[in-house]
């Protein structure tokens, strides 16, 4: 197939305005994010007459700001041991039946390049929109009926009928044999985001794990972090961790200051796993010992204390840090304690922290939490008690780190789904 290219890409996803009627389909797929495309694609290619239903007029707009609009689509990586959830044995089999492979073989067909950015983080040379462009297409080869902009009000299931769903929604009533809902968590309401899929699950008996913001920045009580302020914007790289024991996990990542508290790639990580109330630990200085080399050289270090820990760090976030710390920069190593050059040592090996929360839904790349996994089969998603109802993507309880993991969880439940409901009767 010829390389999609961005240019004249939006006049190629406009979609006809379905008309309002009662149709029967074999599978409605409410959602067109990258879960429900890849579902409706995968279904329709074998034959069923699918529907793709989402209440936005544009599609895929968490595809369209990933990565910068570059789409961090997948992670080389990728493992069930990157997932969270309450189940942590659900998601194998769908991610070792769908892998980074696969999908990479997807866009090789559509001639889309691509790249390794960091630790196995793949991205579009080009545009998140190739990504789209080429999801649409697979659900045009596999004719699927499109209704965008399109409001579902009412899901129900209808007993001793064929059509075992009746959908009703703002362009009319659909009939469905099955139907996959697709609709995320809550994270980004400004792109469209809400509580559909725990809305549905409820509805139907469906249990759910307590949802929470997920990839987040991190904030501290405005007193605390008072004279923090000035160091925002500096970043790098540190080691931060959460936990203990057995549910200790660590990230070497960078970390970003910010005016309410931190944020960047590291504490977006941590923050999945961090728990109200709970601390977390930063080594500023993961390769050096800071107290070792603070008093093991006392004797010959010329320069006050300031000045020596800026050539391993920057100067503007030395000065902030002591003086938040209560160190003096311009007292001379040689006259201070062993004891408290190595209590400057464990703040910056290991500064701990509590968190009064983080930025919120608004902020957060993926809700964590969500379908008790428990209440579906891993095989095909569809809801044990619901026959022909299935729930995939960011709406189940399994969150993946960051770095494309959870687009690949999208791309692996979807053909989950899409395969399943595709060799239905």
């Amino acid at each position: 197939m010829p390389h999609i290219a961005c240019s004249g890409l939006q006049s190629r996803l406009n979609f006809e305005k379905a008309p309002v009627m009662s149709k029967q389909f074999d599978l409605a797929v409410i959602g067109a994010g990258a879960a429900g495309l890849m579902c409706a694609a995968v279904a329709g290619q074998r034959g069923k007459r699918v529907v793709l239903i989402d209440h936005a007029t544009r599609l895929a707009e968490k595809i369209r700001i990933s990565g910068g609009g570059r789409c961090n689509f997948t992670n080389l990586h990728a493992t069930p041991a990157n997932f969270l959830s309450e189940n942590p044995h659900f998601c194998k089999s769908a991610l070792s039946r769908y892998t980074p492979q696969d999908f990479l073989g997807l866009m090789k067909r559509y001639n889309i390049a691509w790249h390794e950015k960091h630790k196995g983080q793949l991205f579009c040379d080009d545009s998140a929109e190739d990504i789209i462009a080429m999801l649409k297409s697979e659900c045009d080869r596999g004719n699927v009926e499109w209704r965008m902009g399109c409001k579902v009000d009412d899901v129900q299931a209808v007993e001793g009928d064929a059509a075992q769903f009746t959908l009703q929604t703002s362009m009319g009533s659909i009939r469905t044999e099955q139907v996959v809902i697709a609709t995320g968590g809550l994270s980004i309401p400004k792109i469209g985001a809400t509580d559909f899929a725990h809305k549905m699950a409820r509805q139907f008996g469906l249990k759910i794990i307590e949802p929470r913001p997920a990839l987040v920045p991190l904030t501290f009580d405005a007193r605390d972090w008072e004279p923090f302020v000035p160091l925002s914007g500096i970043s790098l790289e540190v080691d931060i961790e959460t936990g203990e024991k057995k549910s200790r996990i660590l990230f070497r990542e960078d970390l970003l200051f910010t005016h309410r508290g931190l944020s960047g790639p590291g504490v977006l990580q941590i923050s999945s796993f961090w728990e109200p109330g709970k601390p977390i630990r930063i080594n500023l200085l993961p390769e050096i010992d800071v107290a070792q080399d603070l008093v093991g050289n006392k004797t010959t270090i010329k320069k006050n204390l300031a000045n020596h820990l800026s050539q391993y760090l920057p100067a503007r976030l030395v000065d902030g840090l002591l003086t938040a710390h209560g160190f003096a920069g311009d007292a001379r190593v040689a006259d201070m304690s062993d004891k408290r050059l190595r209590e400057l040592g464990e703040k910056l090996n290991r500064w701990e922290l509590i968190p009064n929360g983080s930025e919120g839904y608004r902020k957060a790349e993926v809700t964590r939490g969500g379908i008790d996994t428990r209440e579906l089969s891993q095989q095909s998603m569809m809801a044990n008690k619901v026959p022909g109802l299935y729930f995939i993507g960011e709406a189940v309880d399994v969150t993946g780190w960051l770095g494309g993991y959870n687009f690949q969880w999208a791309w692996a439940s979807g053909t989950a789904a899409g395969l399943a409901a595709g060799l239905a009767a």
